[in-house]
């Protein structure tokens, strides 16, 4: 599909020394140019969702469970004996 689009002066320039060097034409540059941004967008987005899931100190909840499963523990141990 074809679309236009506005761009400095100076990044063009660079954008088609860049393909050029990499024997790719303007166009495929600019595509694996913004699959690769885009892939990027997706990661920080899980990123900050990852993060807003674990945001609910789930610490104190981990900590709550250990305590009980090293004192199940304990008592087992000390029947043992």
């Amino acid at each position: 599909m074809k679309t236009a689009i506005s761009i400095n002066d100076r990044l063009l320039h660079e954008v088609d020394e860049t393909a050029r060097q990499m024997g790719l034409s303007r166009s495929r540059l600019f595509g694996l140019a913004v699959t690769d941004f885009l892939r990027r967008q997706r990661m920080e987005r899980m990123l900050l969702q990852l993060n807003e899931v674990y945001a609910d100190d789930p610490q104190s909840m981990e900590k709550s469970l250990t305590k009980r499963i090293k004192s199940k523990a304990r008592l087992t141990i000390e029947d043992r004996w």
